[in-house]
Formats: C-alpha cells, sequence, structure tokens
C-alpha cells in the first residue's frame, strides 16, 4: 500500500449524506482538508454540524450534474440518491446524477491530476443469479423497469470510470457498495435498516414486503469506510471494481426480530407485496477485499444496531418537539 499519511485537499461529492458525512468525519480525523459538496436534495447540514469548526473544512453548495472548477488532490464520487424513495421521486435526475455527475467529476480529476473514487453498488448486479456475487459476474438487470434509474446509472458510471482510465489513464478506484446502515441515515428514507427502527420505536407494525425470507447483508458505516480509505491508499495499478459490505447474510424477517429484541418493542410484523424487481438475494463475495485491502468487516449486526438506535431515538425525539 501507498503511504495514505500524507495532508492532501479532499473532494468529497454527497459529503452531506449519509455515507459521505462519516467519510468526511474520517479523512479530517486523518489529518486531510475536505472539500464538501452536496445539493442538500437528500443529505443534511444536520450530518456535518459537528464538523464546521474544523478550519479543515469547508461546504460547497452544488450539484455534480453542472461542472466544477477547482484544485483538488482525490476526489470521493459519493453524489447520488441511494435509496428507492428518494431515486425513484425523480427518476430522470437520478440518472443524470450518476451519469453527468460521472461525467464532470472524471474531467475534473482530469483536469487536475486527481485520484477518484466512484461509489458504485451492488445493485450492478441486479437480482443475481450467482450467490453470493463476485466482481467477475456481470449481473441480471431489469434496464427500464422502476430501479433502472439507479442500477443502469450506476452502471453507466462504472463504464464511464473504466473508458478514462483506459483512454486517459486516470487513477480510478472503484468500490460497490452493499447493504450499509449506522448514524447519518435518513429516518425517511425507505431502506429496511431505517425502516424497521422508526417503526419498532414508535412500537408500530413493522411492515415486511413479501414473506420476509429475502437475504440481505448489513455492512455497519465505520467498517465501510475504512475499506474506502484502504481502496484509496492502494496502488495505481489496482483500480477495482471491488466488493465492500459484510458477507453475513440475514433474511428480512430475522432482521425485524432483532430490532425488535434490540429496541424492546411492541411491534407487530405486517406483510405486504413484494415490490417490482426487489432482488431475494443479495450478498457480497469480498475475498478480493481481503486479499488486496485487508480488509474484512469487524462490526457485526447486533453492536451495529445498538449503535444506530440510539440516532433514531434523537431524530425521533427532536421531531416530537417542533
Amino acid at each position: 500500500m501507498q503511504n495514505y499519511n500524507r495532508k492532501k485537499r479532499i473532494l468529497v461529492t454527497g459529503g452531506a449524506g449519509f455515507l459521505g458525512s462519516h467519510l468526511c468525519e474520517r479523512l479530517l480525523n486523518d489529518g486531510h482538508e475536505v472539500l464538501c459538496l452536496d445539493n442538500f436534495f437528500t443529505g443534511t447540514r444536520d450530518n456535518i454540524i459537528s464538523l464546521l469548526g474544523n478550519p479543515s473544512f469547508e461546504i460547497i453548495r452544488h450539484d455534480v450534474t453542472f461542472p466544477l472548477y477547482i484544485e483538488i488532490d482525490e476526489i470521493y464520487n459519493l453524489a447520488c440518491p441511494a435509496s428507492p424513495i428518494h431515486y425513484q421521486h425523480d427518476p430522470v435526475q437520478t440518472t443524470k446524477t450518476s451519469v453527468h455527475g460521472a461525467i464532470n467529476m472524471l474531467g475534473l480529476a482530469k483536469r487536475v491530476k486527481a485520484k477518484i473514487f466512484q461509489a458504485s453498488t451492488s445493485e450492478v448486479y441486479g437480482n443475481p443469479e450467482i450467490h453470493p456475487q463476485p466482481e467477475s459476474y456481470w449481473g441480471k438487470v431489469n434496464p427500464n423497469g422502476i430501479r433502472s434509474c439507479y442500477d443502469e446509472g450506476k452502471r453507466c458510471a462504472e463504464t464511464l470510470f473504466f473508458d478514462y482510465h483506459r483512454q486517459h489513464n486516470l487513477r480510478i478506484k472503484v468500490a460497490r457498495i452493499f447493504n450499509t446502515y449506522g448514524p447519518n441515515m435518513h429516518p425517511n428514507d425507505g431502506r429496511v435498516v431505517s425502516n424497521f427502527i422508526m417503526q419498532a420505536l414508535q412500537n408500530k407494525a413493522i411492515t415486511i414486503y413479501g414473506d420476509g425470507s429475502q437475504s440481505r447483508s448489513f455492512c455497519y458505516v465505520d467498517d465501510l469506510i475504512e475499506a474506502f480509505v484502504r481502496l484509496m491508499g492502494t496502488a495505481d495499478d489496482f483500480i477495482g471494481p471491488i466488493n465492500t459490505g459484510n458477507p453475513n447474510e440475514f433474511t428480512i424477517k430475522t432482521l425485524a426480530e432483532t430490532i425488535i429484541k434490540l429496541t424492546g418493542s411492541k411491534s407487530k410484523l405486517e406483510y405486504q407485496p413484494l415490490p417490482s424487481d426487489d432482488p431475494t438475494q443479495r450478498q457480497p463475495d469480498i475475498t478480493l477485499a481481503k486479499e488486496v485491502l485487508g480488509w474484512t468487516p469487524a462490526i457485526q449486526l447486533e453492536e451495529g444496531l445498538k449503535a444506530t438506535i440510539p440516532y433514531f431515538e434523537k431524530q425521533l425525539e427532536g421531531s416530537r418537539k417542533i
């Protein structure tokens, strides 16, 4: 691995979002200057309010679908709504964010000779026929379904990154992110962990789509950010894509029951029809991450949920005061 301790000026797009805010904090703690770029569609200033007093931190209100002209050493491109509720709200804009955003950030990286990281997604695998999913699997994706704006947008972004690398010798890193959870998630983003915790804390029925037998693997945010930083610190000849996520697999029903237990909730399970194109299985093969990054998730589900639930409790307390 290269030395990652030299102070750098780093741009984080989507820096006020769930993952972006944690990444900004980590990079500041590592001694870097951080430029947080966000249009605040799904990100919020509350996620980065604790960073505002740091002289090495700066906020830029900007949409990545428009070009940006600044001087930086590295770029982490995280900008894009990532939950179905948010990315289906304006699917055309979601595709533009993935595609035009990638073009603009790649153009910036090319101009200033910066290394650039792409936050790709397990959604590039679609509803997989191979389990768990290795990076070599091309996926089974519906190109014109209700999730396609995100799935295909991210797949096109990967294409752009690899073509910029081949055509312009750009230094790129591509990580495919699997289900991640933790503090700073949007309480109403429609994702399963946030949904279940919010419903459990209010003793509401916990909504399970399908029969609850579909499975997911859940990675705590601190583990994921560690993988990001390690990936950017690898030699330039390793570009990815690389799976980042926790391979321990749980059914949706097991997740719901675990959250009910940890919150002491009186919630009951309520079953509803499975949405269109919702994958039945999603689990990363992280063999490559172990070999190249020396990385494996350290925080397992119950421990991570115990660290996440207090954040949602504060969100509920704040909403009650309004």
